[in-house]
């Protein structure tokens, strides 16, 4: 079975600094694309940052220039380096991956999700 586990979220002032981390676990035989997404209350999901398999990588518009996506092992882990933090950063941020299991094709696979707070 696998599955997206997100960590490293909290609560943070604005302009500090935190990074989330995602691990992938269970008999996985690729991965495409990893992302990071965001759900604020009322708003709908929205994308934060990508990264292909080629190590390319992109970035939503709000973000650009304060949050870094990177992965390793293989593409099994995935971090999200946040910089700057704004009130307006706030949301659950959600790992999600497209990743092929042994005798499936690729699909989408999301974590439960990390809280992040930015307050004073």
């Amino acid at each position: 079975q696998v599955q997206l586990v997100e960590s490293g979220g909290g609560l943070v002032q604005p302009g500090g600094s935190l990074r989330l981390s995602c691990l992938v676990s269970g008999r996985v035989l690729s991965i495409n694309t990893m992302a990071w997404y965001r759900q604020a209350p009322g708003k709908e999901r929205e994308l934060v940052a990508g990264v292909y398999s080629s190590g390319l990588t992109k970035y939503g518009d709000s973000v650009k220039g304060r949050f870094t996506i990177s992965r390793e092992n293989a593409g099994k882990t995935m971090y999200l380096h946040m910089e700057d933090l704004k009130p307006e950063d706030t949301a659950v941020y959600l790992c999600n991956g497209n990743l092929q299991t042994w005798g499936t094709r690729y699909r989408d696979y999301w974590g439960q999700g990390t809280q992040v707070t930015v307050s004073s």
